[in-house]
């Protein structure tokens, strides 16, 4: 076992001595989250070092930033199924395995609610596929079929406004469930700052086959922001949220302006009743408005966003 794996079972064990303290579920949302900011950090800098200089940098807004949802907020379905599609062509595990993953997909887009049960036998299967792996080559696959699947998968809307915060000199980063490594090979191709996603252990560059803590789900997503957060002098009051899951209501809660993109039924609910912005680009009726949302143009650097706008009317 891990030191971080360690880590959790002595947490979980102080747990059962004292009826007072954080769920087992807390403590390993809050282990995911930690875990997921540490990753998300390293990859990030590991790319500033190997990054060349592009041209005069844009003012940066230290203090804000945006987070995006992946699956049906910034790629159309799920992530995790079209690096699934490619990794049975590459026939790393068979068909009907993707059938199964994406069966579970489908039920979960119906009903707006993850299965715990699907939940834990995804997580058996893929822990399954990588242990023993090597965490270098679960990138090197993700940078392959990024390239075949995922680039046309991406909604224009949404990145656009990942751009406009990019435009503002804030940092944009992903938050998902996906593995981090994949995360990141999409936040690496679309100019981000890099992502927050799930973490599988690894010792001397090679995968367990166990999670640090859990899944990057819910209260993990939020944990993650807020650690992060902490970590890079953010102010919440002025960062920005996108999600289209009712799942990640703990995330768009934690900062300033949260938006709902292609929501599902429930979080359209809750976005109406708290008065969040709302963007649909699944059908022509707003695809075409790829402007600042109000609440995102009150929540930005004004002066940078304003220039941004002034720029594409002008287009």
């Amino acid at each position: 076992m891990g030191p971080l794996g360690q880590g959790l079972q002595d947490q979980l064990a102080r747990i059962s001595r004292s009826p007072f303290g954080p769920t087992e579920e807390e403590v390993r949302a809050n282990l995911a989250g930690e875990a997921s900011a540490d990753a998300a950090l390293s990859l990030h800098e590991s790319e500033l070092a190997a990054a060349e200089p592009i041209g005069p940098e844009v003012p940066r807004d230290l203090t804000a930033a945006a987070f995006f949802d992946v699956d049906n907020t910034m790629v159309q379905g799920a992530s995790i199924v079209h690096f699934a599609r490619g990794l049975a062509a590459r026939k790393y595990f068979k068909t009907s395995d993707l059938v199964d993953v994406a069966w579970k997909q489908v039920k979960f887009r119906v009903t707006g609610k993850e299965s715990s049960t699907d939940m834990a036998s995804g997580k058996e299967k893929a822990l399954s596929f990588i242990a023993g792996r090597p965490t270098s080559e679960l990138a090197a696959l993700g940078e392959e079929i990024y390239d075949e699947i995922i680039a046309d998968k991406i909604w224009p809307g949404t990145r656009a406004l990942a751009q406009m915060h990019l435009d503002a000199g804030q940092q944009v980063w992903l938050v998902t469930a996906t593995p981090v490594e994949l995360a990141q090979v999409i936040a690496k191709r679309l100019g981000l700052t890099g992502a927050l996603g799930t973490v599988a252990e690894s010792v001397d560059g090679k995968f367990t086959g166990r999670l640090v803590g859990d899944i990057l789900h819910g209260l993990g997503k939020a944990h993650a922001v807020r650690t992060l957060a902490v970590r890079e002098g953010l102010n919440l009051k002025r960062c920005t949220a996108y999600s289209d899951s009712h799942n990640d209501v703990p995330m768009l809660s934690l900062v300033g302006t949260a938006v709902a993109i292609n929501p599902d039924s429930d979080l359209r609910e809750v976005a109406k009743n708290r008065g969040w912005e709302i963007r649909d680009f699944r059908t022509g009726r707003k695809a075409a408005k790829i402007g600042v949302p109000t609440a995102l143009a009150l929540g930005a650097a004004g002066g940078a966003v304003a220039a941004a706008v002034t720029r594409r009317r002008e287009h």
